[in-house]
């Protein structure tokens, strides 16, 4: 396995170890919304000052409302994944129960801190026998879900143990009626945001997580006085009360993700999960599979755990969705 099956996304990686490719690569290896929020109208000469209070507030304000929580549960964040690198710097459980297959820096993470991490295929059953449980909901790379009665379920056994439950919601916009972010105020509930998946702005590092004010508080010290950008800030306060966007960002997803489905159908994938904005596919050799498509410049995630399944996101438009079809028929 190389660096570009870590997380996805690395181009650079892929033209390097397929030099032959055409171009332009069809990137299908993230699960990043191809048709992003637009951000071309937000204020880039504000990248000519540093970030002000005020320019926090107003993105916390416009995230708290669409998460439907006071503001003092919202923290402001360099993108999820820094935040996941944080998290045992503030919690220390002795025992973390993380759910598997999902999210891997989630289990590395804790690990690496000295974290007895127990990967399991039901981390809310295991809430009984662990301090803490990671979960992704829906979950990546499969699409799994988790009701929200499962989840305050495992948060009430978790907090008369004093544990905590983490929910990463990175992929929950799709369909925010899934979201724990409800659960947040009643405590021993930590709930992961991010702005790069359905919102489409990956490169902006901007997402959010929602806890108790104490621990935030924390984390904020952690994170500096700086630690996101004016522009990120901006974007956040206006995509986050967008909702016209939102709503018709969805139902186009719905509609791409059809489409894909009959793409993948006519060829050697059986599509066993996923969202809207990736298909978790079953086919009979999944690397040698993997190996076909990066020679044709169609770029999709394996995974080193299994040679059954891929995972695939969804094609920018017709052009791409044809390279994807050919592709996948040779």
């Amino acid at each position: 396995m190389s660096m570009a099956d870590e997380h996805g996304g690395a181009l650079d990686t892929m033209r390097r170890l397929f030099p032959d490719a055409p171009e332009p690569w069809i990137d299908l290896s993230t699960g990043i919304n191809p048709q992003p929020w637009p951000a071309a109208g937000c204020a880039f000469d504000s990248l000519h000052r540093l970030p002000t209070q005020s320019d926090r507030v107003r993105c916390a304000a416009a995230m708290a409302e669409a998460f439907g929580l006071p503001e003092r549960a919202v923290l402001v964040a360099p993108g999820s994944e820094m935040v996941i690198h944080l998290l045992p710097t503030l919690l220390r459980p002795r025992r973390i129960a993380v759910l598997a297959p999902s999210y891997g820096d989630h289990a590395r993470v804790w690990r690496a801190a000295g974290i007895n991490v127990v990967e399991t295929l039901d981390p809310l059953a295991d809430v009984g026998k662990a301090d803490a449980a990671v979960i992704c909901n829906p979950n990546n790379p499969d699409g799994r879900r988790f009701a929200p009665e499962q989840i305050e379920a495992a948060r009430q056994r978790l907090s008369r143990r004093n544990g905590w439950l983490i929910v990463d919601e990175a992929f929950v916009d799709l369909e925010p009626s899934l979201s724990a972010a409800p659960g947040v105020p009643a405590g021993n509930l930590l709930v992961l945001r991010s702005t790069g998946k359905f919102y489409g702005l990956a490169g902006l590092r901007l997402g959010a997580l929602l806890g108790p004010p104490d621990l935030l508080r924390s984390l904020a010290q952690r994170l500096g006085v700086w630690s996101v950008s004016t522009l990120a800030l901006a974007v956040g306060a206006a995509a986050y009360v967008d909702r016209a966007w939102q709503t018709a960002a969805r139902r186009r997803l719905a509609k791409a993700r059809q489409r894909l489905d009959r793409v993948l159908v006519q060829g050697p994938c059986r599509v066993v999960g996923g969202t809207d904005l990736f298909r978790y596919v079953e086919v009979p050799n999944a690397h040698g599979l993997w190996r076909r498509l990066s020679d044709r410049g169609v770029y999709v995630r394996r995974f080193p755990w299994t040679n059954s399944h891929l995972r695939i996101g969804l094609p920018k438009d017709a052009a791409a969705e044809a390279r994807l079809q050919a592709a996948l028929s040779l």
